[in-house]
Parts: structure tokens; sequence; C-alpha cells
């Protein structure tokens, strides 16, 4: 696994980080299966915020909430090669299956969805191979390090 870390000194440098990663990876990412981005970090290490700006960059207007309470909120996109963008926080979860009842395999097996899960080591089991680890670490009260790898 090859990874890239970087410092942000503000949300807003976390957020445009995740909009010029997001702005990427729409060129250049389509798989055999969904993109599935699995954020890592405790409570206030900037997973909400960097979700915020990735989705800017995906061409999302819409205002971005974690969806602690809905567990999944899902966006249309207007790129062309993505379709769905689906922001999930397994917070709640207490087993890895729980995901499954809100469509997860059929939200997987579409290369047209984009997939970012907040807390995603709560379905650690059922994620692809190859998705994309991030973790994010609380350095003080605006500084975050934000470390991106691939499997």
């Amino acid at each position: 696994m090859s990874s890239v870390s970087f410092k942000t000194n503000s949300a807003k440098e976390t957020q445009k980080i995740a909009k010029i990663l997001a702005g990427e990876l729409i060129k250049v990412c389509l798989q055999k299966h969904a993109l599935i981005l699995a954020l890592s970090g405790d409570l206030g290490s900037g997973k909400t915020t960097f979700v915020q700006g990735f989705a800017r960059g995906l061409g999302i207007r819409s205002k971005i909430q974690s969806p602690t309470f809905l567990i999944m909120r899902i966006y249309k996109l207007p790129a062309k090669s993505y379709k769905l963008f689906a922001h999930i926080d397994a917070y709640r979860l207490k087993r890895p299956k729980d995901i499954l009842v809100l469509g997860w395999k059929e939200l997987v097996k579409n290369p047209k969805n984009i997939i970012v899960v907040e807390w995603a080591r709560h379905i650690a089991k059922i994620l692809p191979k190859d998705h994309f680890d991030i973790n994010f670490q609380h350095i003080s009260e605006n500084k975050r390090r934000i470390e991106f790898g691939n499997k």
C-alpha cells in the first residue's frame, strides 16, 4: 500500500484538498465497481469537513451534513462518468452486515457510484479490497493530518 499525507491548518484547507482529490478521481478512476473512500479518525478529526469539500469537487451544490442519524444520504452527480454519490456514516452500525439493508451491495456493484464512508472501520470486513483509505488525525484546534492510501 502506498500513502501520501498532508497537514492542513484550517477546515477550508481540508475542504480544498478534498475538492482537488474529487476533481482528479472523477477524471481517471473508473473501476469494475463503485469508487469507495473509507474514512477513519477520531470524532472531530475532519472527516465530515473533508466530505463537504469532496462533494464540492464532484459538483454537488447541496449542503453536506453528516448522515449520523440517517446513516446514508445519496446525491445525484452532474458528472458524466459518475451518477451517484453516497455519503455514509457507519458510526451507529453495530455490525458490518447492518449496512446491507441500505442497499450496500447494489451501491458497490455499480461503477458509476462514488461512496464515502465515515467511520469505515465499523464495516471494514465488507469493504472491497481495492478501496481508498483516508485517515484523519486531530493535531490541534485547527490542524489536521490527512493520510491517503489505497489497498
